[in-house]
């Protein structure tokens, strides 16, 4: 008896929140949301929704638990590091033990289009917990394209960022393109705190709540930042973005970031232990100052020359080209490939 009262109580602190309710609470229960991602963002994103009663939880991540990630990724424990347990598996198993009433699925695998197009059927959500911009831009051109509201959250060391951005109202992610500072670092090369990652997620998961639970009235409206060390807070309004002409969410979308031409490359070369990645916006690395970013590490062994940077860290070896093309020697698996990119390149 004790029991049951206490399941049926299991929401009462939100729904006696009066701007919420029971009619909020009736939405949440019967929406699916999808987590790209099951990092420090991830799993904090989803471990919020779930304990509010999101009716139906997706979680998508390419890696498994480390040491390093037991700071902040909250959900995560010692044995999930030592078995180095997926990270969406592990997710999983967590989030089932703190709401059995909540369907959640695990998928662990690299998000690319097809994938995300294998997974947004009946999705009311798309929650940013991505570690790199190539995918941040093909959740944004799926999601325009589908027309999915999705939150934008991003943080590297005290800094944080996040965005609402609803397809046919606002700019989308590539509207904001070289008009917003959207960085670049990754926590590999410049840190992380906790704190920056847990306010990414509480004001992501609170705009995730007003969608879902039909309080769309209230929403920000505004691209936020902040920085937890410098005691800095900032709302941008970035209404003004929004591009008729842009590829993604203009009058004539054609989605660029769903074409191959625009994504990343990742390709096995031929004959060799070794994947190439092509980023889908080529750059211009000063490389002295990547080279010099990388030596701080103290993680890896560093040399280069006018042309290209050598990165080695345990079993894999990157060079680093100006363009921001990498070869990873060590692998022909693509993902593995990736992640270790994407450690340092974001």
């Amino acid at each position: 008896m004790f029991h049951n009262a206490g399941r049926a109580d299991r929401y009462s602190r939100q729904i006696r929140f009066a701007p919420f309710g029971t009619e909020g609470q009736q939405g949440l229960v019967k929406s699916k949301v999808l987590v790209v991602g099951a990092g420090a963002l991830g799993t904090g994103i989803a471990e919020t929704l779930v304990r509010c009663g999101v009716g139906h939880v997706l979680i998508v991540d390419r890696d498994y638990v480390e040491w390093s990630n037991l700071q902040r990724q909250q959900l995560y424990t010692e044995m999930d590091a030592q078995e180095r347990a997926p990270k969406a598996i592990a997710a999983q198993n967590r989030l089932q033990q703190i709401n059995s009433e909540v369907v959640i699925e695990a998928h662990v695998m690299d998000v690319r289009k097809e994938e995300l197009e294998g997974l947004i059927s009946g999705v009311d959500l798309i929650m940013d917990g991505t570690d790199n911009f190539d995918t941040r831009l093909i959740i944004n051109d799926i999601a325009q394209k589908n027309n999915i509201p999705w939150i934008y959250g991003a943080c590297v060391g005290s800094y944080g960022i996040t965005y609402t951005i609803l397809p046919g109202e606002t700019p989308c992610l590539h509207c904001l393109l070289g008009t917003v500072p959207l960085g670049g670092d990754t926590c590999d090369t410049a840190g992380i705190l906790p704190q920056a990652v847990q306010l990414v997620t509480a004001n992501a998961t609170a705009e995730a709540l007003k969608l879902l639970g039909n309080r769309k009235d209230q929403l920000r409206n505004k691209l936020l930042t902040f920085d937890v060390w410098r005691n800095e807070h900032q709302e941008i309004g970035v209404k003004s973005a929004k591009k008729e002409n842009c590829p993604s969410c203009g009058t004539h979308p054609i989605y660029p970031y769903l074409t191959a031409l625009n994504t990343e490359r990742s390709d096995v070369l031929c004959g060799r232990d070794t994947v190439q990645i092509r980023p889908a916006r080529l750059q211009k690395l000063n490389l002295q100052e990547t080279a010099s970013r990388l030596s701080r590490l103290g993680d890896g062994e560093v040399e280069s020359n006018p042309y290209l940077i050598s990165f080695k860290e345990g079993p894999y070896r990157m060079v680093i080209f100006a363009d921001g093309r990498a070869l990873i020697h060590g692998t022909k698996d693509i993902a593995a490939a990736r992640s270790f990119y994407h450690r340092y390149f974001g």
